[in-house]
């Protein structure tokens, strides 16, 4: 098998084995920071809007806007997800 063959087998093999929970090995990258006004206004979105569809709070929202406050680990993660993949966030939030 060539080089690229068992760099793509390796990698399958790892996206399995932390589906199934083993995160050994695994690093989330989390950005530093968060641009959410530009994701908001990607998805055509008002800051309330946003907040509502997403599960944030709207002052929240406002205040990462306004360079007031900064979101924590776990917001830029999520709102990484939500730029990159928001129908899939969308379809996980449904009830």
């Amino acid at each position: 098998m060539s080089k690229a063959g068992q760099s793509i087998l390796r990698g399958a093999r790892e996206a399995l084995a932390y589906a199934k929970g083993n995160q050994d090995g695994f690093v989330a990258h989390v950005p530093e920071s968060v641009d959410v006004a530009a994701i908001r206004k990607g998805l055509k979105l008002s800051q309330a809007k946003f907040a509502a569809r997403f599960g944030f709070a709207l002052d929240a929202v406002q205040n990462w806007e306004q360079g007031r406050r900064q979101p924590d680990g776990a917001a830029r993660a999520f709102l990484r997800v939500i730029e990159r993949e928001p129908q899939a966030v969308l379809k996980a939030l449904a009830e």
